[in-house]
């Protein structure tokens, strides 16, 4: 993405809650700026635009951030409870251990960025595209990636219970120790998902979808037989 921002951006600021309820109103661009454990619940920033803004620990519940642009920020521990992120697009972001819990993120886009130990639970809107993106240790069950195709996200340790993975399509993925009770892999093609970690005993759940000759190998390898 290009450094688009105009000349009436907004930069290298620590702003509070009050400077934001006086922003509302008209969409912004702010840069370089810093939200770091403010209070941000419930305001009306829809489509604005945040380039390499810290939002370490910010409380962003139930804010309206429809159409939103993120570029390069961190948000470690953030938390968008029930937030309106419907159309936004999160670009090369960290939002390490933030909170997404019934969240709208319909029509988002997240592509590059950082969702280690995430809690991405109940999400409203189901339609979101992931892409190059780490899940490690992401809290997604009951999501569904459905004819989704998913260009290497790492799930790996992820919590995928009941997920719904029919059809999807895997490049360059991994699906390495991650919890998949009730998963559905009908129709998916999971030739390029590493599957490290799962045991034969649990090989059931992948049902309906195809793996390699080597991926089979791997899981005949927990009861001791040699694939050629």
């Amino acid at each position: 993405m290009d450094d688009l921002f105009s000349d009436r951006a907004l930069r290298e600021l620590i702003l509070s809650r009050t400077d934001l309820e006086r922003m509302q109103g008209a969409v912004q661009t702010l840069v370089d700026c810093s939200f770091e454990e403010v209070d941000l619940s419930g305001l009306d920033m829809a489509g604005w635009t945040f380039e390499r803004c810290n939002l370490r620990h910010a409380d962003v519940t139930r804010a309206n951030l429809e159409g939103a642009v993120w570029q390069s920020c961190r948000g470690a521990f953030a938390n968008f409870l029930a937030s309106d992120l419907s159309d936004a697009r999160l670009v090369a972001c960290d939002f390490n251990n933030a909170t997404f819990k019934r969240a709208n993120l319909q029509g988002a886009r997240i592509e590059r960025c950082k969702l280690t130990g995430a809690d991405l639970t109940d999400l409203r809107g189901m339609d979101v595209a992931f892409d190059e993106t780490l899940l490690v240790n992401a809290n997604l069950a009951g999501h569904s990636f459905r004819r989704s195709n998913l260009n290497r996200i790492d799930f790996s340790q992820a919590d995928l219970r009941k997920c719904d993975f029919r059809q999807a399509h895997f490049i360059e993925c991994s699906l390495r120790e991650a919890g998949m009770d009730g998963a559905r892999f009908d129709g998916a093609d999971l030739r390029g998902a590493d599957l490290g970690g799962v045991r034969l005993v649990d090989a059931s759940q992948f049902r309906g979808a195809t793996i390699s000759r080597e991926q089979a190998g791997q899981l005949l390898g927990e009861l001791g037989l040699n694939v050629r």
